[in-house]
């Protein structure tokens, strides 16, 4: 559920850096809040959880830029 919210705000910037953005925003916040909930001690899990859901919504935001189309010379 979260990867499909990191994709589908993080498609709304065509560069690299703001698609990065995005998805460490919605990557950290998710991850918190799942941390939270499955951790028996909710602010550690909250913060370890936005930790790794930040590093991850941040390089699937990068990895799924769009390349700029090449010229056809065709």
């Amino acid at each position: 559920m979260a990867g499909s919210l990191g994709l589908g705000t993080a498609s709304c910037s065509s560069s690299p850096g703001g698609r990065a953005l995005n998805g460490a925003i919605i990557g950290g916040a998710s991850g918190a809040i799942v941390g939270s909930l499955v951790s028996r001690q909710p602010a550690a899990g909250a913060v370890v959880g936005g930790a790794i859901g930040a590093a991850t919504g941040a390089v699937i935001g990068v990895v799924t830029t769009p390349s700029s189309p090449s010229p056809s010379w065709f």
